[in-house]
């Protein structure tokens, strides 16, 4: 179906609403507007009948659409404008008053003219109807009559005759093309006119000389329209043209022959259709009318001039005039008596327009003089009764006599005999009548007559000359001859009688023949001619008179049809103009109604498509991704498809870190790229020094609109402004906070920048939660999923730091209580509103405040005021302030936490973090001895002199660096005096520690533009990267946190090449550890010792001040010779002000690459840390809190509690560690939970420390466990001959709920504490809950089962506090392929580790529950159940296996520790059957069912201190939150409480490291004030 048939189809259907009707019926556009925005190319006739029909189909006709159609049929062949002619011929005669509106639209002339053409127009020809510039060359200018020099002029000029310089005068523009001017005939033949040839003898009338312009010489041509297009639809329809109806009458009968061709049958058409819109649709009989009437002429004259006709454009007048004659004669024989006057009026100025064409264009073509226009003119004139008025009457009738005379002299000269006989006949007939009555005229007629007998008779004497020769053929023109001679005298005879007074001839000629009676008139008369006195009579007086009548009547109607025919033209150059503004308004209100909207539609529509195309590569790449982890899954070492050959596993560092900051898990690279070809271009690149000296690796020089000239004294801190800090005062409404409903706060755009990518997106922060939606165009598959976004709870915020990107204070960092962190950019540009609120709209800041500062600070600000409940630092302003508020320095100075834990937390602080690598966080190297067989770390030369910085560790840099620093001086005074040119911490730093580890390799792949560095500037042996900062004052990197948790990073465990040493050949692999580390473990063992040694203690305050400290900047940092580049410090550039885009993207890029000086914390010198002694008598004195039992294995003692439940198995007793207390309740007891083997449910008092008590530790019995009818029972039943196990037991951190498993039905329970009431029950295993776990920090919860499975729940908290569990899994986790007999859960590491019966222990990711690895310990032939798994505070995997060595043999039992990665560690055989382990710090505890309990190291698993004997068989073993205690259940019912020894025993060495609150002191008898003694009788 073509397009206009779906037009007309959505047209007439009822079914679309009636203003979607109006709008395609185009009424306010019309066709016109359509047809001008169709496209170039070939019209195709099914796109013309197509259009027709919608013009048909209109409601009512609107005539210049119906012009639009056929000016674009112009532009197709001959058949489709045939096609048109059809239906024009049968529309005009099927509605006759068409013609009348058709005659009324502009332009009507040309283009219906134009159908005429032969050729179809192209489309980049000129098109119809255009005044414009014309495309065809201008006609030469109309020649003036020339003059023979031995001859008087026989051309009269007046003195308005047209000048023949074409560009100083207007000629006008006959729609004739032969030249017109005012010839005066001579009839003598001494004049030089032969009567046969010369010139315009005889022929040529006044009103056909060659001095009339015409189209052809004019210096105005016919114009031609500027280009068009053609329309590009070539649709085929199926229905054809319309039946042509049989139409009866004259005027159709040129149109009823089928044996005519197509050209023919248009031509005739169109000169019906033309004559009648012509005749009959041009209203009038006025000049005006005529003027409209005229143009179609003056367009058949321009295009018989520029193009090929179906018929000679002549030709086509010739009919036109013809049937206007027919017509006229017709109207006026039917007219009334009233309007004779109008037809009379008409009659006329057709005969003007007749007299025109046949006096030019006839003059050199005798067959446009035809006979029906003779007949039509004669009968016309004697309708009117014109010819009596020749000489008197009215002026109208007159002048038709005077036209209808001379054309019917025109006649007499014609070669055709039937013809002129007509002629001789009706001028006879006149002279007899009507001519002449005067002078003039009969001197006029008399002149015609001579000049044709003067050739006649001219000939007839040529003739007779040949005759005697015997020529046949001038026999006959003799003959001829003779014959017009026969008819032209009795005519001369005639005149001569009837006007014998008027000619004067009694004087003019006394020898004429008698005229009247005489027999040899006719043979005396033509002697006569040749005779003196006739050529006298003649010249002197017919010519003068005949001369000046033609001056006086006919070259007036001359200058009268010149005006008619410029108006003609000026008014079709109207017209075209008004049609091509027409043209043009339709167009516009085509565009404006139609094509823009529909352009804006099909953009949108476009932009539409465009988004669901990239939606569904997103889509299919993202599915792609999640097929490819589906696949790892299932093909993966445990699942349902796996492989037979296991792939090689792949590594690269995860995001997961634990709550001392240390990034250690590896999880699979399924993405790998082993970087063959970078390895390849370092080997063919060779050695091209890319590490920069000082010099080389200064950036280019700023330029200074950058520079910031501000102090650094009076550098603002980077903190909320006061308006800001007032919003916060402020709470939120409990509206806005309420946990049920769910709304935005706020949103803006940002950028989550991440150590691979800058990532944009969108923040989004609810009253519940923290959204991030990742922008980028491809998403990639990270460890949280595909793409990176995230929604976090609000209550899980734990921190958030206001942070620098690239130096500008535009960022936060977001900490989570999982240990999650988020760093988000935002880069607001001045002049956009990136931040939206519903809630309050954010107070403007003040000017100097930059635009992405705002943001950040409006989002840090709504942060705070909804109040996390986890949120710490809440009144911080700056880092500065947040350092003070956080207490961290008087907790190190008193020896409350590490020094890598101290470390780390400025790091934070100041700003530095994992996620940016040009902010790194920054260590210090601590050592300098690495070539020692042994480390000793009493002794302080190993130890690197702290005090200085690294560049000048080697006393004999001093110097040269002071010099250096003191001879320097920029010319442009852009750049500051510096120390050194590189920085100590930088990416490309961190890269070059870190290249073994992915992503880090790939990092330095690209910043060495596609190549590894030349393996002798790589980090390959710790002892040659020291050597290079004592040798090169310009390597000044310090050494990153990896070198004191992490060691993985010095193994090769992808086996990049990293090519080979150039001096040894040595290929370079593994990082080559100093002689006194024997393996990587050991070498971050010993290094970690040594940060936490005593000398470093003593002298760590001395580096911090270097890098966070006093020193960093101003005269103490000169003094030290600590500084740097001064790009790298904090405002000392401003990036915005740099208006070059370029510049700023390549400034940026320095300042990510160069590195970036951490915040400065303390302005004053850092206090010194506490000597362990120091600490421990302070410690001492203030005898606040219980040791720590891990400080004091030498003196454990074992303290009886309670019986608890007598004769039952004590399957559970641990104190939650993140019980809530109020400000009111501080020191208060908490709470300690037990249950026993029967499910009975104990929640007793605990306070771990009261001074009041000799074992300092107090202990109360649930009151409730007394009574049968108080005692609270955990649901059952329970799974038969097992009872309640104490792995099937879980109690949540805050101490409100209980999770248990082992019920028959499958069920996990949660129970509600202290109450014991059943909340609810969870049946998603298909069979029975074995093993529960939970995490460190309260938010997933981990249980296995006999069906293979594990699930991970995520815990609900209701105002921070645990209300119970999602009533779906998050994750289920397969692989087991036996029955999981226990689980360990590590959200911080997003590890879940299982172990089953089959003795398989595998580690599934949390968030995405991937496979990560499949741990089967080494052991017996025959693996046993996998009793208990336990994690570390760094993920380390403690695993106590079974096995066999052949089957019915006695089970052997082994502990094997295992990295956070998966690496075996150590392995332990044991000779007790274990029944209870847990973990906690650097140690493991291990209970027996042969009554001892084990304390073993967590790192060797060697014991720590000798085994504490108990009287019966350990059921539990937990500790308490404070170190300082053990909780053992045992078999028989007891609670053991195992301390440090008496107080007054360890309190002079007693040293601990408080990291909880301490506790007030509250008076409470205690329950248990009796040593334990294992060695009575059991």
């Amino acid at each position: 179906m073509t397009p206009t048939q779906i037009l007309r189809r959505l047209q007439q259907n009822e079914r679309l609403p009636e203003r979607s009707r109006q709008r395609l019926r185009l009424r306010e556009c019309g066709l016109q507007g359509l047809v001008a925005c169709l496209p170039e190319g070939t019209v195709s006739p099914q796109l013309c009948q197509g259009l027709y029909k919608l013009f048909l189909g209109a409601d009512c006709l609107n005539l210049s659409d119906l012009l639009a159609v056929v000016q674009l049929s112009l532009q197709a062949d001959l058949s489709v404008r045939l096609d048109i002619c059809r239906q024009l011929f049968h529309l005009i005669y099927g509605q006759p008053d068409v013609v009348r509106l058709l005659a009324r639209q502009a332009g009507w002339q040309d283009v219906l003219t134009r159908l005429y053409v032969l050729e179809a127009a192209t489309a980049g020809s000129p098109p119809p109807s255009s005044p414009e510039s014309p495309t065809s060359p201008k006609p030469a200018p109309p020649k003036p009559p020339t003059e023979s020099p031995a001859e008087p002029s026989d051309v009269f000029l007046p003195s308005e005759a047209p000048c023949p310089d074409p560009d100083g005068f207007y000629h006008a523009l006959s729609p004739f093309c032969t030249p017109f001017d005012l010839g005066l005939e001579r009839s003598s033949v001494g004049s030089g006119n032969t009567a046969g040839g010369g010139g315009s003898s005889g022929t040529l009338t006044p009103a056909s000389q060659p001095g009339t312009p015409s189209p052809l010489d004019g210096p105005r041509p016919f114009p031609a329209a500027p280009g068009r297009h053609s329309s590009s639809l070539s649709n085929v329809l199926e229905d054809g043209s319309l039946p042509e109806p049989t139409i009866s009458g004259d005027d159709t009968s040129n149109t009823s022959n089928p044996q005519q061709t197509s050209e023919e049958e248009l031509c005739n058409l169109l000169t019906n259709v033309l004559f009648s819109v012509t005749w009959r649709g041009v209203e009038g009989s006025d000049e005006a009318a005529w003027r409209e009437r005229g143009q179609v002429f003056s367009v058949l004259t321009q295009l018989g001039a520029s193009a090929t006709l179906v018929r000679p454009p002549d030709c086509i007048k010739r009919s036109l005039l013809e049937m206007m004659l027919e017509s006229a004669l017709t109207d006026i024989k039917e007219a009334p008596v009233g309007v004779l006057a109008s037809l009379t009026q008409q009659a006329l100025w057709l005969l003007r327009l007749l007299q025109d064409f046949l006096c030019a264009e006839g003059h050199g073509n005798q067959e446009l003089w035809s006979e029906k226009l003779f007949e039509g003119v004669c009968s016309l004139l004697d309708r009117l009764g014109a010819w009596p008025h020749l000489a008197n009457g009215t002026a109208d009738l007159r002048e038709m006599a005077q036209i209808g005379l001379r054309l019917v002299l025109g006649y007499i000269l014609l070669e055709d005999p039937q013809l002129h006989a007509q002629a001789y006949v009706r001028l006879h007939m006149l002279l007899q009548t009507a001519v002449p009555a005067r002078r003039e005229e009969a001197c006029y007629v008399l002149s015609k007559l001579e000049a044709a007998l003067g050739r006649v008779l001219n000939t007839s004497s040529l003739e007779s000359a040949t005759d005697e020769a015997g020529s046949p053929l001038a026999a006959a023109a003799a003959a001829a001859a003779a014959e017009r001679c026969s008819w032209l005298v009795p005519l001369v005879r005639t005149l001569l009688d009837r006007a014998y007074e008027p000619l004067g001839l009694q004087w003019g000629l006394p020898s004429l023949p008698p005229t009247n009676g005489s027999p040899t008139f006719f043979e005396d008369f033509q002697a006569f001619c040749a005779t003196p006195e006739w050529r006298h009579f003649i010249d002197k007086q017919v010519q003068p008179t005949m001369s000046q009548f033609e001056m006086d009547t006919y070259a007036k109607s001359h200058d009268l049809m010149s005006g008619f025919w410029n108006a003609c033209y000026d008014m079709l150059m109207s017209s075209g103009q008004r049609r091509q503004w027409e043209r043009a308004q339709s167009r516009r209100a085509f565009q404006e109604l139609v094509l823009e909207p529909a352009q804006r539609r099909a953009r949108l529509e476009g932009l539409r498509y465009t988004a669901v195309l990239k939606q569904q590569a997103t889509q299919h790449s993202m599915a792609l991704l999640h097929w490819g982890a589906l696949w790892r899954q299932l093909a993966s070492p445990c699942g349902a498809w796996a492989l037979r050959d296991t792939p090689i596993p792949r590594w690269k560092l995860s995001s997961a870190e634990t709550y001392s900051r240390m990034r250690l898990k590896l999880v699979p690279n399924h993405h790998f790229d082993p970087h063959l070809e970078a390895s390849a271009l370092r080997d063919n690149l060779g050695e091209v020094p890319l590490t920069p000296t000082e010099e080389a690796s200064l950036p280019l020089a700023v330029t200074k609109e950058a520079k910031v000239s501000t102090p650094p004294e009076l550098l603002q801190e980077d903190q909320l402004g006061e308006d800001e800090l007032a919003e916060l005062e402020t709470p939120m409404e409990a509206a806005e906070l309420d946990e049920q409903r769910e709304k935005l706060v706020l949103s803006a755009e940002c950028q989550l920048v991440t150590v691979v990518a800058v990532v944009p997106g969108l923040l989004e922060v609810t009253t519940q939660n923290v959204y991030f939606y990742d922008g980028s165009t491809e998403r990639v598959e990270t460890e949280e999923g595909i793409g990176y976004d995230f929604r976090r709870p609000l209550a899980q915020l734990r921190e958030v730091h206001l942070r620098r990107f690239n130096l500008r204070r535009s960022a936060l960092e977001l900490f989570f209580i999982d240990q999650a962190n988020y760093f988000l950019n935002f880069p607001c540009k001045v002049g956009t509103t990136p931040v939206s609120s519903p809630s309050q709209t954010p107070r403007p800041q003040p000017g100097p405040i930059p635009p992405h500062t705002q943001v950040r600070n409006q989002v840090y600000s709504w942060l705070l005021r909804l109040r996390p409940p986890s949120q710490g630092y809440l009144s911080s302003r700056s880092p500065q302030e947040m350092l003070r508020a956080s207490g961290l320095t008087q907790k190190w100075v008193q020896r409350e936490i590490s020094n890598f834990e101290y470390l780390m937390q400025l790091n934070t602080i100041a700003g530095r973090t994992y996620n940016d690598l040009s902010q790194y966080p920054v260590f210090p190297w601590v050592l300098q001895d690495y070539v020692s067989p042994t480390l000793d770390l009493s002794n302080p030369a190993v130890f690197r002199d702290l005090s200085k910085p690294i560049g000048v560790v080697n006393p004999k840099h001093a110097q040269l660096v002071r010099e250096k620093y003191e001879s320097f001086e920029d010319p442009a005074g852009t750049i500051d005096k510096f120390h050194y040119g590189t920085h100590y911490s930088n990416a490309a730093g961190v890269m070059h520690y870190l290249i073994r580890v992915e992503p880090f390799t790939s990092l330095h792949v690209q910043l060495q533009s596609g190549r590894f560095d030349c393996s002798d500037r790589q980090f390959h042996s710790v002892a040659a990267a020291w050597q290079a900062r004592l040798e090169s004052p310009a390597d000044v990197k310090e050494l990153i946190p990896e070198f004191f948790y992490f060691p993985d990073f010095l193994e090769n465990q992808n086996g990049f090449d990293l090519g080979c040493l150039q001096l040894t050949n040595e290929k370079v692999g593994d990082v080559v550890l100093p002689p006194w580390a024997s393996s990587p473990e050991d070498f971050i063992q010993q290094h970690r010792q040594a940060l936490e040694s005593e000398y470093v203690s003593a002298h760590l305050h001395e580096w911090i001040d270097l890098i966070f400290g006093y020193k960093q900047r101003g005269p103490a940092a000169e003094e030290a010779l600590n500084v740097f580049y001064y790009c790298t410090y904090e405002g000392a550039v401003d990036l915005d002000h740099v208006t070059d885009e370029r510049e700023r993207k390549a400034l940026e890029g320095i300042i990510s690459n160069f590195g970036q000086t951490p915040c400065q914390l303390l302005k004053e010198p850092h206090p010194t840390r506490l000597s362990a002694e120091e600490a421990a008598h302070r410690l001492a004195r203030l005898d606040t809190n219980s040791p720590s039992i891990f400080q004091h294995l030498d003196e454990l003692k074992a303290f009886f509690a309670e019986v608890v439940s007598d004769g039952v198995p004590l399957v559970l007793a641990l104190v939650p560690h993140r019980q809530p207390h109020s400000f009111i309740t501080q020191g208060s007891p908490d709470l300690l939970v037990t249950v026993s083997a029967s499910g009975l449910l104990g929640t007793h008092s605990w306070l771990p420390y009261d001074r009041n008590i000799s074992n300092y530790f107090s202990f109360s019995k649930d009151p409730t466990m007394g009574s049968h009818k108080t005692q609270r029972l955990l649901s059952g039943p329970w799974v038969p001959g097992s009872g309640v196990s104490g792995q099937a037991l879980a109690v949540a951190p805050d101490g409100k709920l209980l999770f248990s498993g082992g019920h028959w039905d499958g069920s996990l329970r949660v129970t509600a504490l202290p109450r014991g009431k059943l909340l609810s029950q969870l049946s998603c295993h298909l069979d029975v809950v074995t093993c529960l776990a939970l995490d460190t920090c309260g938010i997933y919860l981990i249980s296995g089962s006999r069906d293979t499975t594990c699930m991970v729940w995520r815990l609900l908290h209701q105002g921070g506090l645990s209300v119970g569990l999602a009533p779906k899994p998050v994750q289920v986790l397969y692989g087991h392929g036996a029955a999981v007999s226990c689980v360990a859960i590590s959200t911080e590491l997003d590890m879940a580790v299982s172990g089953s019966e089959d003795g398989t222990v595998i580690i599934h990711t949390v968030r995405r529950g991937q496979f990560v690895a499949a741990l089967r310990p080494l052991g017996a032939t025959f693996p046993g159940p996998i009793f208990h798994l336990a994690l570390g505070s760094e993920g380390q995997i403690v695993v106590q296996s079974s096995a066999w060595e052949r089957p019915g043999a006695q089970v052997t039992y082994s502990l094997h520790l295992y990295s956070v990665n998966g690496k075996l560690r150590a392995s332990l055989p044991l000779a007790e059957q274990p029944t209870a382990l847990t973990v906690t710090e650097d140690f493991v505890l291990l209970g027996t069912a042969q009554c001892a309990l084990h304390i073993l190291q967590l790192n060797t698993l060697l014991p720590a201190a000798p085994p504490l004997p108990m009287k019966v068989a350990i059921r539990s073993v937990a500790v308490t939150k404070e170190r300082s205690h053990v909780l053992v259940g045992l078999e028989d019912g007891k609670l053991i409480v195992v301390v440090a020894g008496q107080p007054s025993e360890v309190r002079s060495s007693q040293f601990a490291r408080k990291l909880w609150r301490s506790s007030r002191r509250i008076s409470q008898v205690s329950s248990g004030e009796t040593e334990y003694n294992p060695t009575e009788a059991r």
